[in-house]
């Protein structure tokens, strides 16, 4: 397979070059070329036809997200990664980039010195941009939508067990902020359970996170807090850096946070809540696993279906990584493979059907 081609959009001259010769030395990657901003990078996609784009956030004229935005309209499945600082105005631009589409972000580098910020970048950026790239057959800007393919919504499917549910669990990394962002407007306002989300992010970015949510939902969405009683029509996004777990407290379920090891080099880890909540809920959890890399949420996912709960996998096509959900495919452990537009229809099926089931059975 021929090397990925990448074009860095970055404003400061020295962070081009930076990235172009740490990328150029990677013998998977060939840097195609570079802008200095929004307006020419535009340009310069149907000339250089890269596999993915580096994109800076805060750049005068057109902005990073204002690029995005853009890229998103003429080039849909081209993966960008954000390439930025992590703290204040910075943090808050890339995760409403994420949001509107950018497939991941990776840290401008903090070390001093040209050698430790050359590793961080290697370290951190490299792995993502062939991630993201893994799959590709050919340029991604030229691959045309029906080739794509656009798979129908899960729905009908066989019937869900008969398990009242209690609780939805979501787990997402790489492109989750953008899934989350599509799926929490579907949510209707007296949706009647609460749901718990792990969403891979360091700290800062997950409360921005749970801010940005809470503007497309009418449900409460909150980053967790220790000792929180769950309710139907509240979101709960665990903090970064924190692991997130639920309890069960007399007839009361109860958020915790902890700080031990991360587990799949994750902190917070998906595997740690669903192990919780499959010791606190039992057969009454609904588990969805979204987009991201690595196969965090596996091990989780087999302890809810072992207690007799239920999990649904994002499909390979529309997720920007199939690296956990199709882990979770692969280990036989979904209930339900579903597009990303199929996932909150299947959902709402699966709550009603099961509430109306357990109604009709007291009746």
């Amino acid at each position: 397979m021929p090397p990925i081609r990448v074009l860095i959009v970055d404003d400061s001259a020295v962070v081009r070059r930076q990235l172009g010769e740490v990328l150029g030395s990677d013998p998977g990657i060939a840097v195609a070329g570079s802008a200095p901003n929004g307006s020419l990078a535009l340009e310069r996609i149907p000339e250089l036809k890269p596999d993915l784009i580096t994109l800076d956030v805060e750049m005068p004229g057109m902005s990073g997200i204002e690029t995005l935005v853009e890229i998103r309209k003429l080039y849909p499945r081209l993966p960008v990664i954000m390439f930025s600082s992590l703290t204040g105005p910075g943090a808050a631009a890339t995760v409403e980039a994420l949001a509107r589409g950018a497939s991941d972000y990776a840290a401008k580098p903090t070390a001093s010195g040209p050698e430790p910020a050359s590793e961080q970048i290697r370290r951190e950026l490299i792995p993502k941009i062939k991630a993201l790239c893994a799959l590709r057959s050919s340029p991604q800007v030229t691959v045309p939508a029906p080739i794509l393919g656009v798979p129908a919504p899960c729905i009908p499917s066989p019937a869900p067990r008969p398990a009242r549910i209690d609780v939805l669990a979501i787990g997402t990394s790489t492109g989750g902020p953008n899934a989350l962002a599509d799926l929490m407007p579907q949510f209707p306002p007296d949706f009647p359970v609460p749901i718990v989300i792990v969403q891979h992010m360091p700290p800062m970015f997950t409360n921005l996170l749970s801010d940005r949510l809470g503007t497309l939902t009418d449900l409460r969405v909150e980053e967790g807090k220790d000792g929180r009683k769950l309710e139907g029509g509240q979101i709960w996004v665990a903090p970064g850096d924190y692991h997130m777990t639920v309890s069960r407290k007399g007839k009361d379920y109860v958020l915790g946070l902890n700080q031990d090891a991360p587990e799949n080099s994750c902190r917070p880890a998906v595997d740690v809540l669903f192990r919780s909540l499959a010791q606190a809920y039992g057969a009454h959890v609904l588990a969805v696993v979204l987009t991201g890399m690595g196969a965090d949420g596996t091990r989780g996912s087999a302890q809810i279906r072992n207690a007799g709960g239920t999990v649904i996998a994002q499909d390979e096509a529309s997720s920007v990584v199939w690296g956990m959900p199709g882990s979770v495919v692969a280990a036989d452990l979904a209930d339900r493979i579903c597009p990303l537009s199929g996932i909150v229809p299947e959902i709402l099926r699966r709550v009603w059907y099961q509430r109306r089931f357990a109604l009709g059975a007291r009746g």
